[in-house]
């Protein structure tokens, strides 16, 4: 029960579990993506503990985020199968309490086919369970990091839905980057946060403004892959939480405003073997003038295995975009990105945050710290989604021993993107699910996500789609109504 993803107090038995409810009525179970979830009393949750879980209705996996079912059935929940009940496993390495909601017992779980009993293909942390799964038969361990940038409204969700989601009113004014000073106006919520994910079992490793007004970015500490994905997704119910006792509405859409920076949520990635070394690192002995058959300078500090790893990422990127960049407005971010530091284009570079993949290696920090940043996700990927997209392609890159597919981004220029030297990423949402969807995607690889996954998510990307193209905006108004 325990592992190198559990949670500080975990139960290791049942019998352990029973002891840590002892002075509870109830626990609070969450799933999905968007972190749905109820309340369980403490004698059906002990029940489903030491079954085979207990039954969850699958149509979380038949809606989108307003719970409107998606124009297109899909394989999961429909109206055939009446929406059954899935599988639901409760994950006890999870266990901690809310410490803004009387410390309540808090787990997450996991969904399985009820008669198969083989997990949901859709499920997001089954999805990664998978990856993460197949990196240990290699010998591998899975180590990852998440940044969010966001923004803060001095709103309530009724204020926002009177006001029509315009006119909204930011929580401090002007472009305050690392501010000391911004961080007074709303002293108590700004420590909040942190102190609240501390007890919350959510460590955090930095906690600051960024440019922009009324925005925060949080780093949560590296630790395993499956780890952080659970503390990413679970960091967002916090700051929501901790928002909503302030008066204040965060948000973690990746492009709220059309003139002002867009909401990041990077990934960092590395590989370790069974002796907790970083399978990136160059050897000791590389470390005063790098590793001699790099490909590149920006290479030379970057094991071979990392740089296969790196491949395995660029040439799939375009393939996996919707589970980087999931929303319509996600790709607002992206476009002209190069003047919000955005990555839209298959690059990379040593320490360099206009690549869509930065090397961070010797020199400037220790080889034990070398890892990959993926900077193409906004703050409304799903870390489930995202780690298990970079991490399959680039055990892929490994496998097949792939080469670079060019120079760094500092060796390239602007015609280099028009000439199509440069690869661009999808554009749209549109377009990054119909290249997911083509039977040639390197998503539909069963290493990587597999057939059953892609016609799942790109189903529930198409409905998006259709629904942001039945849409009329502000903007059409605005520009049409009179003089058309």
């Amino acid at each position: 029960m325990g592992g190198p993803s559990a949670t500080q107090h975990a139960p290791k038995s049942l019998l352990e579990l029973e002891d840590l409810l002892r002075d509870d009525i109830k626990v609070k179970v969450a799933v999905d993506g968007v972190l749905r979830g109820k309340f369980m009393s403490k004698e059906k949750f002990l029940s489903a503990a030491s079954s085979d879980g207990f039954g969850f209705c699958s149509v979380i996996f038949g809606w989108d985020i307003h719970d409107t079912v998606y124009s297109k059935e899909l394989l999961i929940s429909n109206r055939a199968n009446g929406y059954r009940d899935l599988l639901a496993i409760i994950d006890l390495s999870t266990y901690r309490r809310i410490p803004w909601e009387n410390n309540v017992p808090f787990f997450l779980v996991s969904f399985l086919d009820p008669d198969t009993k083989e997990p949901i293909c859709a499920d997001p942390r089954g999805a990664l369970k998978k990856v993460v799964d197949r990196a240990a038969s290699k010998g591998w361990q899975c180590y990852a990091g998440c940044e969010y940038e966001y923004f803060q409204f001095k709103e309530t969700p009724h204020s926002v839905h009177e006001k029509k989601y315009t006119d909204l009113q930011p929580l401090t004014p002007g472009m305050h980057g690392y501010s000391l000073l911004r961080t007074q106006l709303n002293n108590d919520y700004f420590h909040d946060i942190f102190d609240e994910s501390h007890k919350f079992d959510v460590p955090l490793e930095g906690h600051h403004t960024e440019t922009g007004p009324g925005v925060y970015e949080t780093a949560l500490a590296y630790t395993t892959a499956h780890r952080m994905a659970d503390n990413a997704i679970l960091f967002k119910y916090l700051v929501k939480s901790i928002g909503m006792k302030h008066g204040i509405t965060p948000s973690f859409m990746a492009k709220p405003w059309g003139n002002l920076p867009g909401c990041s949520g990077h990934i960092h990635v590395s590989l370790r073997d069974e002796s907790g070394k970083s399978l990136f690192a160059v050897s000791e002995a590389e470390l005063k003038t790098g590793r001699a058959n790099a490909a590149y300078e920006d290479t030379k500090f970057l094991s071979q295995e990392g740089e296969w790893f790196l491949a395995g990422v660029l040439e799939g990127l375009p393939d996996v975009m919707p589970m980087l960049v999931p929303t319509i407005n996600g790709y607002k971010r992206l476009v002209g990105g190069e003047a919000f530091w955005a990555p839209n284009a298959v690059t990379y570079g040593y320490d360099s945050r206009a690549a869509s993949v930065r090397i961070i290696a010797p020199p400037s920090v220790p080889a034990a710290a070398t890892r990959m940043e993926v900077r193409v996700p906004g703050a409304d990927m799903n870390p489930y989604f995202a780690l298990s997209a970079v991490l399959a392609l680039g055990m892929r890159g490994i496998e097949r021993k792939m080469k670079l597919p060019g120079p760094p981004v500092g060796q390239l220029t602007l015609e280099d993107k028009r000439s199509g030297k440069v690869k661009m990423l999808p554009q749209s949402l549109e377009a990054a699910t119909e290249r997911m969807m083509r039977p040639e995607s390197i998503a539909r690889e069963e290493a990587v996500f597999g057939n059953d996954f892609v016609d799942h998510f790109g189903g529930t990307r198409q409905h998006e789609v259709r629904l942001w193209n039945e849409a009329v905006t502000n903007w059409e108004v605005e520009r049409y109504l009179e003089l058309a």
